[in-house]
C-alpha cells in the first residue's frame, strides 16, 4: 500500500504516524505533506527519515491511498484532485461530512455502508465521534429519542496555536492567542464560530453528525465549552429512550460493546478523565444513572483522546477497514 498523510506535521498527523506505527501496518511507499515552510524538512518514521514534499509532488505519485489533516480549505481544493487519480481519499476536515454523495464513517457504528466506490470518505467530529460509539450500541437496544450533551473539549482540538497559548499562560510570556480570552484557568463557551442560530459550528456538528450517522430522528441539543486541559474531550450526555431500561443492564450493554471501555465504580472513585485517557484509543463511558427527572432517561459520562480516536484512530480504522475489505491493495 502507498500512502500519504497530508497535514504530517500537525498534532493530528502526527497522531496519525504514530498510529501507524503502533499498529505496524504495512506501507510500501510513505508521503508526507505539509505546508510549504515545512518543505525539505525530514519526519522520522519507523527509524527511517522522510522529507516532506509539496501536495503537487504528491499528486503526481502512484497512491492508493491519502489521509487529509490539513484542515477544510485545502481538502474542499485537492481531495477531489486525488480521488479522480484513484486514490482514496480518508479526510479530517469538516469539508466533505455533510455532503449527501460521501459517507462519514465510524467504524464500529456504520461502517458496514463503506464499498469500494467511495473515493472520499469523511471523518466525524472527534466529539461526535466518541459520543456515537457510546450511543449506538443503546439506540440499536433501547432506541434514543432526545439526547443533550455538553462537551468540555481539549484545547489540542484547536491545534498547536491553543497548546502554546495555555504554556505561556502558564508561564506569564505574552504570545500568540487560538482564543478570544485566556484559557488558562477558564472555560470558554465557544468552540468553533458562532451561527446566526445562536449556536456554534461545533455544537452544530454533534447535532447534523449524529442525524446523519446514527438516526435523522433523534432530538440533539448541544453546548461546547472549551478548557485548559490537554488529554481529551469529556461530554457530559443526558438520553431519554423509547424503552424502559435497567441500569445495570445498560452498563453490560457497554461494557460488551466494542471500541468502549466501562470506567464506573462511584465507590472506588473510578470514573473516566482526560488525564488517564490520553494517548489511548478507546472510548471511556462512566458515571451512568438513571435521570429521575424525566421517564426512560439517563446519564453519563463520556471521555476520550480527541487526537486519538477522535481523529487519527478512527481514520487508520477506516484505512484497515477498507484494506480489509479488499477496496484496497
Amino acid at each position: 500500500m502507498n500512502l500519504a498523510v497530508i497535514g504530517a506535521t500537525g498534532l493530528v498527523g502526527e497522531e496519525i504516524l504514530k498510529v501507524l506505527q503502533e499498529k505496524k501496518i504495512k506501507i510500501n511507499e510513505l508521503t508526507l505533506v505539509a505546508s510549504n515552510k515545512s518543505i525539505g524538512k525530514t519526519v522520522e518514521f519507523c527509524n527511517n527519515n522522510y522529507k516532506i514534499i509539496s501536495i503537487e509532488d504528491a499528486l503526481e505519485k502512484k497512491l492508493d491511498v491519502a489521509i487529509f489533516s490539513a484542515g477544510k480549505d485545502l481538502s474542499l481544493k485537492w481531495a477531489e484532485k486525488f480521488a479522480n487519480n484513484e486514490v482514496t481519499v480518508i479526510d479530517n476536515s469538516s469539508a466533505w461530512r455533510m455532503d449527501k454523495t460521501k459517507k462519514l464513517i465510524v467504524p464500529e457504528v456504520n461502517g458496514n455502508e463503506l464499498t469500494i466506490d467511495d473515493k472520499i470518505i469523511a471523518n466525524p467530529n472527534c466529539s461526535t465521534i466518541q459520543m456515537l460509539i457510546a450511543l449506538a450500541p443503546i439506540h440499536i437496544k433501547y432506541g434514543i429519542t432526545r439526547i443533550i450533551v455538553s462537551t468540555y473539549q481539549s484545547i489540542t482540538g484547536t491545534g498547536r496555536i491553543a497548546v502554546n497559548q495555555l504554556n505561556n499562560e502558564y508561564n506569564n510570556i505574552e504570545g500568540e492567542m487560538a482564543y478570544k480570552y485566556p484559557i488558562h484557568q477558564n472555560a470558554i463557551p465557544h468552540c468553533d464560530e458562532f451561527e446566526d442560530n445562536g449556536y456554534t459550528k461545533e455544537e452544530m456538528k454533534l447535532i447534523n453528525e449524529t442525524h446523519k450517522i446514527l438516526d435523522p430522528n433523534i432530538s440533539v441539543t448541544a453546548t461546547a465549552v472549551r478548557v485548559p486541559v490537554i488529554g481529551g474531550h469529556s461530554e457530559s450526555i443526558n438520553l431519554t429512550l423509547e424503552k424502559s431500561f435497567q441500569i445495570d443492564d445498560i452498563k453490560k450493554l457497554l461494557s460488551e460493546s466494542n471500541g468502549i471501555k466501562l470506567e464506573d465504580d462511584t465507590k472506588n472513585f473510578k470514573y473516566p478523565m482526560p488525564i488517564y485517557a490520553k494517548g489511548k484509543d478507546d472510548v471511556f463511558v462512566g458515571r451512568i444513572r438513571k435521570d429521575f427527572s424525566c421517564e426512560n432517561s439517563l446519564n453519563l459520562w463520556v471521555v476520550s483522546d480527541n487526537l486519538r480516536k477522535g481523529a487519527a484512530t478512527n481514520a487508520i480504522q477506516i484505512l484497515e477497514l477498507i484494506k480489509s475489505k479488499g477496496f484496497i491493495g
